[in-house]
């Protein structure tokens, strides 16, 4: 195994190491112990499982961001050479450390970006999953990425897929990409009867097994739109060459298509291992341990469509931000009024069709903005937020 990995243990720090991504990375972690050390360990308020995950790898350091876990997870790592550090800021110092190869970038929403943008000025090599860090702030993040010569290798299931297609094809060569959906939760449901809907509803996605927010993101779509403005900055390509396709089975994880009229796809079982792991050992490619095989011939027909627009207002308000219709600071504010909304929908103050009428109100409503810095990109989504909160108390 050492000639396939170059002989070198990866020493990550993982951010959101409590969440979906963060959990299935250390199940990687854990079925090659060999391949990777775990060094750093960040989460937001579950300081029990962070706890349970410090005494399990033994971290140099762990974060917790919410002050009030700080006391109760520095006493149950008492015993433990482990140092403990709270606070939004700490996960950005700690992954700037010497000590750390890669960084997985699994937060969820706009707190991701701080640590994820830090990490790049450091050299680190990025496993990106939280895609919110390039919705927000995809120019910034991708040029200091190219200067401070910080590899970004997706971990989101779509962009590996292209990721995976593009190895070996020159940039020249691709004629567009298409980012395939599950359809979420509603894929079935008619758009009339989408009002009724509860958060409950939203959170039964038929294919993958996530965090709260995405689910949600996905049975809007938003998160395809979110997806689509990733690509446009990991790939550089612009909104007329990246497009979307309902696939049901969620077996083909995205495609591309080539000058010549040729296609690839990336296809396999919905495990997001696969995905992880293929960033963490790239250029090489491991067995997933646990992981379950795909047969082309016993599945069966893969099916394809293009999304509804009515059902799904929220992709199409996403390329619209992708076009820059909202300026370049659009998708700061979708982010972070979508951030708002879909928190409201899942504590039952709004409906799930108020989630795309919310972020629209705000996209129209905050001044078009061109931020150029992390503190720029900080205060235009704190005015977001608040036109989204204040939205949501005068109107809903």
């Amino acid at each position: 195994m050492a000639d396939t990995t170059e002989n070198k243990r990866q020493r990550i720090a993982i951010l959101g190491s409590t969440g979906s991504i963060g959990t299935q990375t250390l199940d990687v972690a854990r079925a090659w112990p060999d391949l990777f050390e775990v060094e750093m360990l960040a989460a937001g308020r579950n300081w029990e499982l962070l706890a349970r995950q410090a005494e399990e790898f033994g971290p140099d350091c762990v974060v917790i961001a919410d002050q009030a876990g700080y006391r109760p997870l520095s006493e149950a790592l008492a015993h433990l050479p482990i140092k403990v550090y709270a606070g939004e800021d700490a996960a950005a110092m700690s992954v700037v450390s010497s000590s750390v190869d890669t960084v997985v970038s699994a937060m969820v929403g706009f707190a991701g970006l701080a640590p994820t943008l830090a990490a790049v000025r450091a050299g680190k090599k990025i496993a990106l999953a939280n895609k919110e860090t390039l919705v927000v702030a995809g120019e910034l993040v991708m040029a200091e990425a190219k200067r401070c010569r910080a590899p970004v290798i997706p971990v989101d299931s779509e962009h590996s897929a292209i990721f995976q297609c593009l190895v070996g094809e020159m940039p020249s060569s691709v004629k567009r990409l298409v980012l395939t959906a599950s359809g979420g939760a509603f894929r079935d449901v008619p758009a009339a009867e989408l009002d009724r809907m509860t958060a409950a509803d939203a959170l039964k996605h038929p294919c993958w097994d996530m965090g709260r927010k995405i689910t949600v993101d996905c049975a809007t779509m938003m998160n395809k739109g979110f997806e689509a403005i990733e690509a446009r900055w990991l790939f550089d390509l612009p909104a007329e060459r990246i497009g979307v396709a309902v696939h049901p089975q969620s077996i083909v994880h995205s495609f591309v298509e080539f000058a010549d009229g040729a296609f690839k796809a990336q296809m396999g079982m919905p495990d997001m291992r696969l995905p992880i792991q293929y960033a963490l050992t790239f250029p090489y490619r491991l067995p997933v341990r646990g992981g379950s095989d795909y047969d082309p011939v016993a599945a069966g027909a893969l099916t394809f469509a293009e999304p509804d627009a009515a059902k799904y207002p929220c992709l199409g308000l996403a390329y619209d931000v992708l076009r820059d219709a909202y300026g370049k600071g659009g998708g700061c504010v979708m982010n972070a009024a979508n951030e708002v909304a879909v928190a409201e929908f899942l504590d039952g103050r709004i409906r799930f069709t108020d989630i795309y009428e919310l972020v629209r109100r705000v996209l129209e409503s905050v001044p078009p903005a061109s931020p150029r810095t992390l503190e720029e990109y900080a205060a235009l989504d704190a005015a977001a937020r608040d036109a989204a909160r204040s939205a949501v108390r005068a109107s809903f």
